[in-house]
C-alpha cells in the first residue's frame, strides 16, 4: 500500500521505513510535528520535537515532500484510553484542544493531498500511550498503522540497525549515565555503553524511557547522505542525577550517495523458538487433512427448548447470556443486520438493570448460523463500540432456523476510570495480528483478562498461511496469546483460568489436543470443540482466559489488601446410571473457584447435578457456558431450569477434554473471587 511515514528523524521512525519497504509498501509522503517559531524543545506526551531544525534534511533525503504542522495542544487526556468507549449515534471524535488532535489535522491534510494513502509508519517500540493516539487518528481518517518495530526485544533491534547500516547519532541525552560527551556520537559507538547502562540501572537500549533522542544522518533509504557542518550543545537541565542537553543544527548539507540496498534488514522469524519447535512436531505427526464433518441434524425453531435471555450479577460482574432475537409463532422474516440491533438491544435491556451500558462489556462471545455472515454483522457490531471495545470470539455453528446470532457477554463495574485495561492494537506488525475490527486483544478487569479468540494469522499481513497447515496455525495462534499475555504483563506472571480450542474439523482434535500437551499447558481445565466454521475459514481458533494470580484478601482488621495465590486444578470422573461425568475445576488456595469444566455423556439429571454441586461447592458462579451436541439439548434445558446463573447454549459438533473424545455436553463454568479473611 502508498503510506505516509510520522517522521521525528530519529532511528525509530526511519528504521521502520526500511521494513515498510521489505514488506512492499510504497513510501510516498513524509509528515512531522513541531514546536512553534522560536521554540526548540516541547515538553510533549506524544513526540518527538528536539532535532526539528534538520527535519527537512531527513525527509529530503528520502526524496518525498514533507507536510509540517505546529504543536498547538497539550496532553489534555493522559490516560490509558483517547476517545469516547461508545460511537452510537455518532463518529469517532478526539478530545479538544489535545495535542493528537494536531497530529490528525497534519494527517487529514496529507490525505487530501494524497488520497491514495492507505498507511502510516510508526516507529513506536514500547510506548502504549503514543500507539493508542495513533490509532485513533488513523481509524478516523481510514489509515492502516504500519508498526514493525512494536514490541520487539530492545537490544535486538539496536543491533539490527547497526547492522542494516543505518547511522544515527545521539541528539538528545536525558538519562543516567549519559553526558553531553555522548551527543553526535552513532548507535554503533554508543551501543556497547547502552549495553552497560541497561545492565547497572535497566535503562532502554532504544531510550524507550526517554532516555536519549537520536537523528538520522543514513540509512538504505537515503538518496543523500545529512553532513552535519555546524552544531552547538545545548544544556537544558543540569543536575546530579542525569543531565538534559541536545545539539542545535545550525548547518547541514545534503551529500549525494551511490544506491545502497537493504539486503542487511534482518527480519524477525515467524514463530519463536519454542513454538517453531511445536510446529517442527506437530508437522511431523501423521495426520490427514480430513473433510468437513456432516452439518448437525437441523433444529426447527418450534422443536427447539427456549431458555430465553437471562442475566445475573456476582460481585461486581454482569453475566448476559444466549442472547438471540424473539422469533414470533407467526415467523417473521427480518433482514441479518435488523437482527443484530434486536440482539443489542436486548442485551442493553439486560445491562440496564444493573446501570451499565454496552461499552462496560469486557467480552462478548458470537455465535452465527454461516461464516459468510461474519462481514455483515461486523459492520454493524462495530457501531457499538469507540475505543477500547471488549474482546470477542466468534464462531459458526449449527444454531436452529431461523436464528442467525447469538450473543453471550460479561461487563464490569468499574470503580475507577483505571480498573478497566484495554489491549487494543490495530497496526501491522510482526508482533501479533492487528485487531483492525471492533474488538480489542484483551481486556484486563479485576485482576482477570479476557483474551480474543486468536487465529493463526501472520501478523505482518493478516493472512493465514499458504499452504494451509494445522500445525503453522495452531503454533501461531498459540504464540499470539503469549505475545498478548507478554504486552499486558505488568509485575505479575498470571495463570491461565481455562484454554478452548474451536476447530472447523473434529478429526483434528487429536493433533490440536497433543500440542497442547508439548506446550505444557496442563495445569487448567481444557476444552476442545469442533464448530460448523470459523473466521477466514481458519482451522482453528484459540480462546484463552486468565488471571494476574493476584486476589483481594480481607485482614483481620477488616481491610482489603492484594496478594499473590497459588491455584490448584482438581479432577474427577465418575459414573452413573448410564452417563459419565468428569471435571476439571481450577480453584485458588482456600477453595475459591477460577474456572471450571464439567464433562458429561448420557441424560442422568441427578447425576449431571450431583456432580456440579460438588465440583462448585456452593460457590460464586458468574455464568456457565454449555456445549452441547443436538441430541443432549432437551436433557440439558431440564436440567440447566434449576441453575441459580445464566447459561449460553453453543451448539457443537463434537466435544472432547484432555484425554477424552465423545462428550456430549460440557459446561464452561466461570466463578468470581471474593475477599476474604
Amino acid at each position: 500500500m502508498k503510506y505516509v511515514a510520522l517522521l521525528s528523524g530519529g532511528k525509530d521512525s526511519c528504521f521502520n521505513l526500511l521494513h515498510c519497504q521489505k514488506n512492499g509498501h510504497e513510501l510516498v509522503a513524509a509528515a512531522s510535528l513541531g514546536p512553534g517559531p522560536g521554540k526548540e524543545e516541547l515538553d510533549s506526551f506524544m513526540y518527538q520535537t528536539v532535532g526539528q531544525d534538520a527535519i527537512h534534511f531527513v525527509a529530503r533525503a528520502l526524496g518525498v515532500p514533507l507536510y509540517r504542522r505546529v504543536i498547538t495542544g497539550s496532553a489534555v487526556e493522559q490516560g490509558s484510553e483517547y476517545g469516547a468507549r461508545s460511537k452510537l449515534g455518532k463518529e469517532a471524535s478526539g478530545v479538544q484542544g489535545d495535542e493528537t488532535e494536531d497530529l490528525y489535522e497534519l494527517l487529514a491534510s496529507v490525505k487530501a493531498t494524497h488520497p491514495d494513502i492507505q498507511g502510516v509508519s510508526v516507529g513506536a517500540i514500547l510506548s502504549n500511550y503514543q500507539r493508542v493516539r495513533v490509532e485513533h487518528v488513523c481509524s478516523r481518517l481510514g489509515l492502516t498503522p504500519l508498526a514493525y518495530l512494536w514490541q520487539r526485544d530492545q537490544a535486538e533491534l539496536l543491533n539490527e540497525m547497526v547492522e542494516a547500516r543505518m547511522e544515527a547519532i545521539l541528539i538528545k541525552v536525558a538519562g543516567i549515565g549519559l553526558t553531553p560527551k555522548h551527543l553526535g556520537k552513532t548507535l554503533a559507538q554508543m551501543q556497547p555503553h547502552l549495553t552497560k547502562l541497561n545492565a547497572l540501572y535497566g535503562s532502554h537500549v532504544c531510550g524507550e524511557g526517554g532516555e536519549y533522542e537520536s537523528l538520522t544522518l543514513d540509512c538504505p533509504l537515503f538518496r543523500h547522505r545529512i553532513q552535519l557542518n555546524d552544531v552547538e550543545t545545548v544544556i537544558h537541565s543540569d543536575n546530579a542525577f542525569a543531565t538534559v542537553a541536545y545539539l542545535r543544527i545550525k548547518d547541514a548539507d545534503l551529500i549525494p550517495k551511490e544506491f545502497q540496498n537493504n539486503d542487511f534488514l534482518t527480519v524477525p522469524p515467524l514463530l519463536e523458538e519454542r513454538f517453531q519447535s511445536v510446529q517442527d512436531a506437530l508437522q511431523a505427526e501423521p495426520h490427514t487433512n480430513g473433510s468437513e464433518l456432516p452439518p448437525a441434524p437441523g433444529l426447527e425453531v418450534n422443536t427447539v427448548p427456549d431458555i430465553g435471555c437471562s442475566s445475573s450479577r456476582v460481585g461486581d460482574w454482569v453475566s448476559v447470556c444466549n442472547v438471540q432475537r424473539q422469533v414470533p409463532e407467526t415467523e417473521k422474516e427480518i433482514s441479518l443486520e435488523d437482527e443484530v440491533e434486536e440482539c443489542f438491544a436486548i442485551l442493553q435491556e439486560h445491562l440496564d438493570q444493573y446501570q451499565l451500558k454496552i461499552s462496560n462489556c469486557t467480552n462478548i462471545n458470537i455465535f452465527i448460523s454461516s461464516i459468510d455472515l461474519f462481514t455483515r454483522i461486523n459492520v454493524v457490531y462495530g457501531k457499538y463500540f469507540g475505543s477500547s471495545p471488549p474482546s470477542r470470539a466468534c464462531v459458526a455453528v449449527d444454531l436452529p432456523h431461523p436464528v442467525r446470532v447469538r450473543l453471550d457477554c460479561t461487563a464490569f463495574f468499574e470503580p475507577t476510570p483505571s480498573a478497566r485495561q484495554a489491549l487494543h492494537v490495530q497496526g501491522l506488525s510482526y508482533w501479533a495480528p492487528a485487531n483492525i475490527g471492533p474488538y480489542s486483544q484483551a481486556i484486563v478487569a479485576d485482576e482477570r483478562i479476557t483474551i480474543s479468540g486468536q487465529i493463526g494469522l501472520i501478523p505482518k499481513s493478516l493472512t493465514l498461511p499458504s499452504p494451509s497447515s494445522l500445525a503453522t496455525e495452531f503454533s501461531l495462534s498459540s504464540q499470539h496469546v503469549s505475545r498478548v499475555t507478554g504486552g499486558l504483563r505488568n509485575g505479575w506472571e498470571g495463570l491461565t483460568q481455562s484454554a478452548t480450542y474451536f476447530l472447523d474439523d473434529a478429526k483434528n482434535i487429536g493433533i490440536v489436543r497433543k500440542g497442547h500437551k508439548l506446550l505444557n499447558l496442563l495445569d487448567s481445565p481444557t476444552l476442545f470443540v469442533s464448530v460448523k466454521a470459523l473466521p477466514k475459514n481458519a482451522l482453528i481458533e484459540k480462546q484463552v482466559l486468565l488471571h494476574t494470580g493476584r486476589r483481594k484478601v480481607e485482614d483481620d482488621e477488616g481491610e482489603i489488601e492484594i496478594q499473590t495465590a497459588q491455584s490448584t486444578l482438581h479432577r474427577s470422573e465418575t459414573i452413573g446410571k448410564g452417563s459419565r461425568v468428569y471435571y476439571e475445576i481450577l480453584n485458588f488456595e482456600h477453595g475459591s473457584l477460577l474456572c471450571g469444566i464439567v464433562f458429561g455423556k448420557g441424560n442422568d439429571e441427578s447425576h449431571l447435578k450431583s456432580q456440579l454441586s460438588i465440583a462448585l461447592e456452593a460457590e460464586a458462579v458468574l455464568s456457565a457456558r454449555v456445549f452441547h451436541q443436538p441430541k443432549a439439548l432437551h436433557f440439558l434445558t431440564t436440567a440447566i431450569s434449576h441453575f441459580k446463573f445464566p447459561v449460553a447454549l453453543v451448539p457443537s459438533r463434537a466435544i472432547s477434554s484432555i484425554n477424552d473424545d465423545g462428550w456430549d455436553y460440557a459446561f464452561h463454568i466461570m466463578g468470581v473471587e471474593v475477599a476474604k479473611k
